[in-house]
């Protein structure tokens, strides 16, 4: 491994990894948000640390704790989903990467999972200028494994993230629950809390999906800074 976990390190470990010039990458996964009647609101957490400690595999990467809040607006609704104002939002995450840089950390790397949360910390990495910030949107990475989707509408607990699910945490998936999901069985989003359908994912589709996303992951921040293949 090349990486590792900030929450790992007892603090002097952690200053040399600052002191190396390492670049701290914030994972950002709601922690309990709905991803309807089949997927735990731990859905984009579980992701979000997935990907991290994949990135952290392949890279010299300080990998800190798990940012499980932030700005969810569809989801108020639904019981358990917790979120911020988009203002709150960015202030937290201002205080954070204040927090690095006041330790030394110049290079830090937002991995989003989210949609809602692109527009704000867009602006964040816009605004920022005691870091150099680089920003990663899940979104939009992995598209190599788009391919093996057979129905690529939706976006969220669709197949997509239910096979991410299936390869991540399959007990945590309520397979009697996948119909319901689906749009044509379930109705629309204001009930059930999902867009698309889940019923064609599988855990192979989930590892596709998730090797690709750290393809991209890992090139975007390669081309940023180059001097993490040495």
């Amino acid at each position: 491994m090349k990486g590792v976990w900030l929450e790992e390190l007892a603090w002097p470990e952690a200053k040399a990894w600052f002191d190396t010039g390492a670049p701290v990458v914030i994972p950002i996964g709601a922690a309990s948000k709905a991803h309807g009647p089949h997927l735990p609101l731990k859905t984009d957490a579980l992701t979000a640390r997935a990907l991290a400690d994949r990135l952290i595999e392949r890279l010299p990467l300080v990998a800190a704790p798990v940012l499980g809040f932030g700005y969810y607006p569809a989801f108020t609704s639904f019981a358990g989903s917790q979120h911020l104002a988009p203002g709150t939002f960015k202030n937290l995450l201002h205080e954070l990467i204040g927090n690095f840089t006041d330790h030394g950390v110049r290079r830090i790397a937002l991995l989003n999972t989210g949609v809602s949360t692109e527009k704000p910390l867009d602006e964040l990495a816009a605004e920022e200028t005691i870091a150099d910030i680089a920003v990663l949107h899940m979104r939009l990475m992995g598209q190599a494994a788009e391919t093996l989707i057979d129905n690529r509408d939706g976006g969220h607990a669709d197949e997509r993230e239910t096979s991410v699910m299936l390869a991540l945490d399959p007990r945590a998936v309520r397979m009697d629950k996948l119909e319901m999901a689906s749009e044509k069985v379930g109705g629309p989003f204001e009930r059930t809390g999902a867009t698309g359908d889940p019923t064609r994912a599988t855990a192979f589709k989930g590892e596709r999906l998730l090797a690709a996303r750290i393809d991209d992951l890992a090139a975007a921040l390669l081309k940023k800074w180059p001097d993490l293949s040495r």
